[in-house]
């Protein structure tokens, strides 16, 4: 992989024992995404790649909206710090 989970996990998770709430899952499938996203600058016949790539900011953009229901602030806040949406 491209990116380092660790990292991003220490980042964004919301508590000592968090490994799966929405905004640590919506920022490991966007450091994936831009990961990938430089994969296929360098791999452009890569369609299968490009499959998981499609689903990942699918499943995304439903964790987003989710986050976006039970937590607008909290939305508003991780959207600004992952440079998503704008």
């Amino acid at each position: 992989m491209g990116f380092d989970k660790n990292a991003v996990v220490e980042r964004y998770r919301t508590g000592p024992t968090d490994t799966g709430s929405a905004r640590l899952q919506v920022a490991l499938l966007t450091e994936r995404i831009n990961s990938l996203t430089d994969h296929f600058r360098n791999h452009p016949k890569d369609h299968h790649g490009r499959r998981g790539l499609l689903m990942m900011v699918s499943k995304r953009r439903r964790v987003l909206e989710y986050l976006k229901r039970k937590d607008l602030e909290g939305y508003r806040r991780l959207i600004d710090e992952l440079g998503l949406r704008h």
